[in-house]
């Protein structure tokens, strides 16, 4: 990992074991947990073609099916590596939202801490109680920031990884750019730390590693891929679309997220950032606005106007990877 020579906040957890894991990648990336897209297919996929795959624990519904879900991508990915010890999968990871307002948080991390999942991503806060359940069987956590203060914060509670999330990520965004956050954080952090917001491309991958980051963190890529559970009428907007048709409002869920311009429009709900009235739009609060929040309206980020084409997840990596090798580091 790169350090800093400005005073670090060390890494509780095993370093040496983050750095074994991330360096188990054939690319250095994780797929970013989309909600409702993100589902054993689409992860089993991201593994086996060398780069971590995550899920939202919110995704199985019932919660119930969590454990289930966990069950098949660690028993698929187990099948793959026997059949193939030459080239073993990623490890996969878990996305945990820390917040009060998750009301199967508990139920989430038991099923996780059974399963032994050997990553588990964090959004917003990081309680001690999910780092020591994570850390009692081995486990990585990897915590999602979107400034240097709630960076730190992760940090001294004592986190294994961080992931900057920068200005013009897709779904819940940062808005600092790369060129601040990343040097911020590692004037405190030398531990394993990734950048998402816009990456969607082998040199972007190879840029965030020439930042001062060790991986990139990606997600508006894969949302046309086979694998991913996306609406076909989405993957064709996202294909269509560029980054200024990426709209960023909190209206619709509470926090600040980046969301695809007409799908707005599609639901009768404004595309303007500040969410005023305007005629025959509905505001994101305004009564009589029935589109749910990732369901009805679908998110993307900027890199939008990167993605090219529908393939299955391997040649989507595949194409990283070439861009990546080739590109100057």
């Amino acid at each position: 990992m790169q350090a800093s020579t400005s005073p670090s906040v060390r890494p509780r957890g095993s370093r040496a074991q983050a750095e074994s894991l991330l360096t188990r990648l054939r690319l250095p990336v994780i797929g970013a947990p989309m909600f409702i897209i993100s589902t054993p297919a689409l992860v089993i996929a991201q593994c086996k073609a060398g780069i971590v795959g995550s899920i939202p624990a919110l995704n199985a519904r019932p919660k119930e099916l969590l454990r289930d879900w966990i069950a098949e991508i660690k028993e698929t990915l187990a099948a793959h590596d026997a059949a193939h010890p030459e080239a073993p999968a990623a490890p996969f990871a878990v996305n945990q939202i820390a917040h009060r307002t998750n009301e199967r948080l508990d139920h989430d991390m038991r099923v996780i801490a059974d399963a032994e999942v050997p990553i588990v991503i964090v959004s917003l806060a990081a309680p001690a109680d999910i780092i020591g359940a994570v850390h009692g069987y081995g486990g990585l956590v990897l915590n999602d920031v979107v400034s240097a203060r709630h960076a730190r914060k992760c940090a001294e509670a004592g986190v294994d990884g961080l992931i900057a999330v920068c200005a013009g990520a897709g779904g819940h965004t940062g808005t600092q750019s790369p060129f601040a956050l990343v040097p911020e954080i590692r004037q405190f952090w030398d531990g394993p730390l990734g950048l998402g917001g816009a990456i969607g491309t082998g040199r972007g991958i190879r840029a965030a590693r020439i930042l001062g980051a060790d991986f990139a963190y990606i997600g508006t890529s894969f949302i046309v891929a086979d694998e991913a559970n996306a609406q076909e009428e989405y993957k064709d907007m996202v294909l269509a679309a560029t980054a200024e048709d990426i709209v960023m409002s909190d209206k619709l869920t509470g926090v600040k997220a980046n969301f695809l311009r007409p799908s707005l429009e599609a639901q009768g709900l404004t595309a303007a950032p500040s969410a005023g009235s305007q005629p025959g739009l509905k505001a994101f609060g305004e009564e009589g606005a029935s589109a749910k929040a990732w369901r009805d309206v679908w998110s993307a980020g900027h890199g939008a106007g990167l993605v090219q084409q529908r393939a299955p997840v391997a040649a989507l990596i595949e194409t990283l990877r070439r861009e990546y090798e080739s590109a100057i580091g």
